[in-house]
């Protein structure tokens, strides 16, 4: 049961991942969580209420992924000019999702598909799923979710006081978990 506190919209965006992963499971899509969501799975506890659902996957499963999720009745959204390439958007219920793609490069180091300059960490996906109000997902590495983080003022992107609890909190579990 989800505290009441986080209100319908994130009892709606549990009921979404437990669908998610539902039709990934069927299409053999692995994905992984990612931003506030993933912290969440890794406390095994709701912290917040949550603006969306980040997620990412393989640049090989989108053609399979956005027409499963189209069966399902997810609408697939318009993405912005700089992200074509790198996520497909959905909305359903009133939830935004967002699913980004990664690849790999000819060395093998993982990136986001379309931006070689971010090269992730090589334990950036955890092989382990973490268990949240009955869903099991995987998430990113706590240290990958953190550099992320880190990287915002480099991109010219303002962190916002949720991007700093965030920072903390991971800090924090990557010292108690030893990551």
């Amino acid at each position: 049961m989800v505290d009441p506190a986080f209100g319908k919209q994130t009892e709606s965006q549990l009921k979404l991942l437990s669908e998610i992963s539902i039709i990934c499971a069927a299409i053999e899509c692995r994905f992984w969580l990612r931003g506030g969501w993933a912290i969440d799975f890794l406390l095994g506890k709701v912290t917040r209420s949550h603006d969306d659902i980040d997620l990412i996957t393989w640049i090989q499963n989108r053609e399979e992924l956005e027409r499963a999720l189209a069966k399902a009745g997810y609408e697939q959204t318009s993405v912005k000019e700089q992200f074509r390439g790198r996520q497909s958007d959905f909305s359903k219920d009133g939830v935004d999702i967002t699913f980004a793609y990664i690849t790999n490069t000819d060395d093998g180091s993982i990136i986001m598909n379309g931006l070689p300059e971010w090269v992730w960490r090589p334990d950036s996906l955890l092989s382990q799923s973490y268990m949240l109000n009955g869903i099991s997902a995987h998430v990113l590495h706590p240290r990958q979710l953190l550099e992320e983080k880190e990287v915002y003022k480099q991109i010219g992107r303002e962190p916002r006081p949720k991007d700093e609890d965030s920072k903390t909190i991971l800090h924090r579990i990557i010292a108690e978990l030893d990551y």
